[in-house]
């Protein structure tokens, strides 16, 4: 991929990232359980809805990027029950990265097993916040695959960071608005979020133990 268009998408990717985390407007709780809460506002992106997660998780911020970080030797697909497989198509930077995910399906196979192929930047902030910055790109060398529908990530991703006075734990704060194709009834999607967010940091807790005790 063209490296100056790359760096132009994916600049303007991170600079949504930092407005909806900015932007407190219009967030409506859909779910709240167990130190997380998922949130959710309409897309200005897609007809469809923009998510967003909160927690605390217990582990440094480095062990906690070790787990979600969609760059090579990431763990995400070790641990994630909603990726199946993570793989890097092209490497653009140290930093920059065009990647494929598959993931299984899901709602008792009413929601098929989907692929989708991602620019992907990672930022780090001078807090020592790090956020990865996605959304889907065109890719004509990886096309759909037999066995999976092509969804489409408008721009989303996470900001890992660490809590003031508690370098034991991290703030973790996610954004998914994410077009699954397919002829899915909105209910199923809208149910599916939220729920699959939830679980999201659940398994991520359990993963920071599993790995770093």
């Amino acid at each position: 991929m063209d490296p100056a268009l790359a760096a132009q998408i994916s600049e303007a990717v991170a600079e949504k990232m930092l407005r909806y985390r900015r932007d407190e407007s219009g967030w409506k709780i859909c779910r709240e359980g167990n130190g997380v809460s998922v949130s959710w506002r309409p897309s200005v992106e897609f007809p469809g809805n923009l998510y967003r997660g909160e927690g605390i998780v217990n582990g440094t911020p480095e062990q906690v990027w070790d787990c979600v970080k969609p760059l090579a030797g990431t763990l995400r697909d070790k641990w994630d029950e909603n990726v199946n497989s993570f793989e890097i198509i092209e490497s653009i930077t140290d930093t920059q990265c065009v990647s494929r995910t598959t993931t299984p399906s899901a709602v008792m196979k009413l929601i098929s097993p989907r692929d989708f192929v991602d620019l992907v930047l990672v930022k780090t902030y001078e807090d020592g916040t790090i956020s990865s910055n996605a959304t889907s790109v065109e890719y004509l060398l990886c096309p759909p695959k037999p066995g999976y529908v092509r969804g489409f990530n408008h721009p989303c991703g996470c900001f890992c960071g660490p809590l003031p006075g508690e370098p034991d734990k991290t703030s973790l704060v996610t954004f998914f608005q994410t077009d699954l194709s397919g002829y899915l009834p909105q209910g199923v999607v809208d149910s599916f979020f939220p729920r699959s967010m939830a679980g999201f940091y659940a398994n991520l807790q359990k993963a920071v133990k599993k790995f770093y005790g």
